[in-house]
Parts: C-alpha cells; structure tokens; sequence
C-alpha cells in the first residue's frame, strides 16, 4: 500500500529536485501550505525569471479561458513556469472553471509546475485530489512547532535560544499564523544575527516570564488559586490569548487530573501514578500533541490536591464558564474566569 504523501517527504522530495505537475495543497495549518507552495516555487523557477514565469492569481479572479492561458503559456527563457492558485472555495460548486481545472489537472502541461492552494475551511475537491498529488497538510505536535520556531527564526535572520523557544510557544500557543506574527516582531526588533534570550522574548512579546497560559493552568490544577487571579491580567495580554483557550486548556488538564485520582482511589501507588496516567491517555491522546507524558506527570502532581467531587464540580464550573464566554459580550473575560477560580473552592494546595 502506497503511503500518502506528507508535508515532510515532498519538501524533500522537491528539495531533492524532482518536480510534479501538479501539487494539490489541502489540510487545515494554511502557515504550513503556504510554506511547501514557496519551496516548491524557489526551486522550480530561478528569481530573476519570476517576472515572467511565475504567476500567483486568486481563483474568484479567473474564468476558465483565463484559467486555461495561464497553464498552457510555455515558460520564457526557462525549463518550466509556476502558477500558484490560490483560494479554490472562492469558486462556487457548479461554476464551469472547475470543469477546466478538472480537465486540465488529468492532463497537465510538461512545462507547467501548478499549485492549487485549498484553504482550511473548503471542502477539497474529489476529482482534483484523485488526479493531482495531493498533500493534507494539518498543524503540527508541540514538539514540531518548537522546531518550527527555531527554523523560522533563522530565516528571520536571528538565533532564538531553546528555552526562548520554549517560552515564546507557551505564551503564545502553537497557532503558527501568530506564531509567525511575534516572531517578525522580534525580527524587527534585533540586530541581524543576534541570539534572542527568553528574557528578549519576554520584554519584546509582552509577557511575563511565569505567566504563561500554561503557568496559569499548573497554579489552577495545584489550587493556588490566588496566584491564578494574580496571574489574569498578564496572561490575558498575551498574543493570542482569549478566555475561551484558557478555558479549553484547562478543561482538558482538569480531565487529565481526574484521570489520575480516578487511579489514586483505585490503589495505584503515588510513585507509579504518572506511568499510570501516560497508561490511560495515550490511546485516546488528542492529534496534534505530543507531550503527553509530560502533562501525565503534571496531572499525577495534581491529583493529591483534589478530590473526585471537587474535580467534578470544577469540570461543571470550566464548561459554564466557557459557554458564558462564548455567548456573552458584557461580562469581562476577566471577570468570568475570576468567577470561575472562586467557584473551584479554596483547598490549600500541598507543599
């Protein structure tokens, strides 16, 4: 059985230099697909001939004569040429260029490398994904991200250290198009070639060292609920941050967490209990996250601080405070997940 091709084998495959007519990119992380449709650009069209051999065109623009022009034109002074189609749900479903599009893509010209770029949202086209190479590109585990950071920050032209890196993800999450937007900050913010620390990060992105969201959410589960509060108005500046992802990030710790006193009360040793955890959530582990024995451990921390009542109700409280924050635009977000820490009770948390 053929293996469906990835993000990472057809950067290496056109890194490598082969080249296929038609590249079909689809998939929910558009950062990602962006990124393959340039790679693929930069090594099938030499810069100084893009003027005439590249042509990048949203597709609401295009008919299908127009459509037909731009694949069939033979590359100027050149191998092949590029055109980067972009936006395909901008067509509607019955409109005839996709008929043109469909035919074209079952027989492409040798001297015309296409890209047809589906945004996260569109429903991919059957007929094109079964003639086309098609690659569904979805958003990476965290340990991938944090990579991402590293490689994108040298092509930023600056060097960010690993515990920068670390800490830049954990302010701003693993969303790639903000991602992308803080670190062309930093950019902006630093000599060519220099190392940006994890305090650089701190002072350039606008949060505190100690209050990430993920700071935020070990003080909840480990019921320090004052420096929870504390914490609000500095996690809430950050990048990204909204109530309803804090409320997401948690609910998914305190479920962990009751995982955990789920196996306490059932005899599993305290030493053993984050194996335990790992045990229980790895067949059922999220997509797109890979540190999971490490909040295992974090929520077998956890657990000894609550009791399976208390988990309930502060499971009941997060999922209220969510649905209020989804629908209402008077209260705060502030002010609700204040209510909603107060709401958990004041167990003091262990030493």
């Amino acid at each position: 059985m053929a293996t469906s091709p990835t993000f990472d084998s057809i950067y290496r495959e056109v890194r490598g230099g082969k080249l296929r007519p038609v590249y079909y990119l689809t998939g929910s992380e558009d950062v990602l697909k962006d990124e393959l449709a340039q790679h693929i650009i930069d090594h099938a069209v030499d810069e100084g001939s893009r003027d005439f051999n590249l042509d990048v065109r949203a597709a609401g623009d295009l008919d299908g004569e127009t459509l037909t022009a731009l694949v069939e034109t033979p590359p100027m002074l050149a191998e092949r040429r590029v055109v980067y189609l972009k936006y395909l749900e901008q067509w509607r479903k019955n409109a005839k260029v996709w008929k043109v599009l469909e035919r074209y893509v079952e027989r492409p010209s040798p001297t015309t490398v296409l890209i047809i770029l589906h945004n996260d949202g569109g429903k991919p086209n059957n007929a094109l994904a079964k003639s086309a190479l098609t690659i569904a590109i979805e958003p990476l585990g965290t340990q991938r991200v944090k990579r991402w950071i590293v490689r994108r920050a040298a092509d930023n032209g600056f060097r960010i250290e690993d515990d920068g890196a670390t800490f830049l993800q954990q302010a701003v999450g693993n969303d790639l198009m903000t991602l992308t937007a803080e670190l062309g900050k930093l950019a902006g913010a630093v000599e060519p070639g220099a190392t940006v620390t994890v305090e650089m990060v701190a002072d350039l992105v606008g949060v505190r060292i100690g209050e990430t969201p993920d700071d935020w959410v070990t003080a909840v589960i480990g019921r320090k609920t004052g420096p929870a509060v504390a914490m609000l108005d500095g996690v809430l500046g950050g990048s990204g941050i909204t109530g309803v992802r804090l409320t997401m990030q948690l609910g998914t710790a305190l479920v962990g967490v009751m995982v955990a006193r789920s196996l306490l009360d059932s005899g599993t040793p305290t030493r053993g209990l984050p194996s335990a955890v790992w045990g229980v959530v790895k067949a059922t582990r999220p997509r797109h996250i890979d540190d999971w024995k490490v909040r295992s451990e974090l929520w077998a921390n956890a657990a000894r601080h609550w009791t399976t009542a208390e988990l309930r109700q502060a499971i009941r409280v997060a999922h209220d405070a969510d649905k209020t924050l989804k629908s209402t635009t008077v209260t705060s977000e502030r002010g609700i997940l204040m209510g909603m820490l107060l709401n958990f009770g004041g167990r003091k948390a262990a030493a």
